[in-house]
């Protein structure tokens, strides 16, 4: 690209110091997204632009960036709000979360210290208003990796300006939560769960908008690619926990179909889900909640009632097969597709989602890409949203695939894989500016 009305010492200052989203730079013409990943060798966050036309990733300069973690981070997760303004890292082993402002020209730049969270975080999710941070912990606070016990889910309020995170609310929860998903509001117009949030009116009548957050509980499954964690002593199946939410201050009560005795000691019960679940995801239409189980090689679907209790059913079409080892699902931001991450077999699912009913389209041995070796997250860039990416851990790679946007198949960009920082954990991807979180309609 030419710049011929501004010179390239002035454009190098403008883009280090563009640390806001709303300024257009040139750049945006040709990069589409950013996607950044995360190592858990040395806790540095890879940074790479997405090319508009290809798909195809360059890394940006000065990539990898430094975590501002304590000493021996292992960032297990990374995810960004629906601003695309703001990262945030969870590490497991340094019980942290650090947080990194995205600038305009797709670097990173450190946001005060990192916050704290419980002991030996699994998983993170920030809702689609961008107000809260949820984060599942192995232990509670009374309990420690000699003498292991229950887990716990923190709420963290998000600062929309800074991306810093408040006080969080606990929630004490089961064995080994692995993995959070929260539903986007909806008008529920005859429940009465959610009294406390703000009204609204549907094609129903009137009511008040509903949050739903779900928990997947493993219990007695210990998850042995996540080796830091302790193993905590259960007996009981896995299960998904379900919780209403208070919008305004982000409390959470369970649902009638999850059942608490005595907190903290006591366990949480709730829907069941299967023998290994690894992942769990809610379709933006908040009627459905999908679970893939690594030992199984399934993927499971839940039907939300979402205009009364909030509670699970299992779809008929349940279950899926899958790719060997699914451990993390994503869903497109249309809520079209789902996606899996393969870890035994290095591949991606692609499947079709019936807005009707629920149900999977697509086999995973047809309906599958081929990636690099173990792939652990799959995320998809929200602004053409057909750019499919993941961090492959062994390899030391991030795969690119183009997936159709009438059918879901998955074809390789161009030069896939991409190196990158050696054991990249996870990955997530942000849109660059808010021409290009546009493009994208649900």
């Amino acid at each position: 690209m030419k710049l011929k009305n501004i010179g390239r010492a002035a454009l190098a200052t403008a883009l280090s110091l563009g640390i806001g989203l709303g300024t257009i730079a040139c750049s945006r013409d040709y990069t589409v997204a950013y996607v950044y990943a995360t190592s858990k060798a040395n806790g540095s966050i890879a940074a790479f632009a997405v090319d508009y036309q290809s798909g195809a990733l360059t890394q940006i300069d000065g990539s990898p960036f430094s975590t501002t973690a304590p000493t021996n981070p292992i960032p297990l997760d990374v995810v960004a709000g629906p601003s695309g303004k703001f990262i945030y890292v969870i590490n497991n082993a340094s019980q942290s979360i650090t947080v990194d402002a995205v600038g305009t020209d797709g670097k990173l730049y450190a946001q005060s210290n990192p916050s704290t969270v419980g002991s030996y975080p699994t998983s993170a999710f920030i809702d689609s208003t961008g107000a809260y941070l949820y984060v599942t912990e192995t232990l509670q606070p009374t309990y420690t990796k000699t003498s292991p016990g229950k887990g716990q889910l923190d709420v963290f309020p998000i600062n929309q300006t800074t991306g810093n995170l408040g006080t969080p609310i606990s929630v004490p929860v089961g064995n080994n939560p692995a993995s959070v998903a929260v539903s986007p509001p909806f008008c529920a117009t005859t429940s009465s769960l959610n009294s406390m949030n703000p009204t609204c009116t549907s094609g129903n009548g009137s009511g008040h908008y509903s949050v739903f957050v779900y928990v997947l509980d493993q219990e007695s499954y210990i998850n042995p690619l996540n080796t830091n964690n302790p193993s905590t002593p259960s007996t009981a199946a896995p299960a998904i926990l379900g919780f209403s939410e208070n919008m305004t201050t982000g409390a959470l009560t369970p649902l009638s179909g999850t059942t608490c005795g005595t907190l903290p000691s006591a366990v949480c019960t709730g829907y069941a889900a299967g023998v290994g679940p690894s992942s769990i995801g809610v379709e933006p239409t908040s009627n459905y909640v999908y679970v893939t189980d690594a030992v199984a090689n399934e993927i499971y679907g839940y039907q939300i009632a979402n205009n009364t209790t909030g509670n699970l059913s299992s779809l008929a079409s349940s279950p899926t097969p899958t790719g060997q080892y699914p451990v993390n699902l994503t869903i497109d931001p249309r809520g079209k597709f789902l996606l899996t991450a393969n870890y035994n077999s290095h591949t991606i699912g692609s499947y079709t989602i019936n807005v009707a009913n629920g149900s999977l389209g697509g086999v995973a041995s047809t309906a599958a890409a081929t990636v690099d070796t173990g792939p652990t997250c799959v995320t998809i860039e929200p602004a053409l949203g057909i750019y499919v990416f993941t961090s492959n851990v062994i390899a030391g790679t991030l795969s690119g695939e183009e997936m159709n946007a009438s059918t879901g198949a998955l074809t390789g960009i161009a030069n896939t894989p991409f190196p990158t920082s050696i054991l990249p954990s996870c990955l997530v991807a942000v849109a660059n500016g808010s021409h290009a979180r546009s493009i994208v309609n649900p």
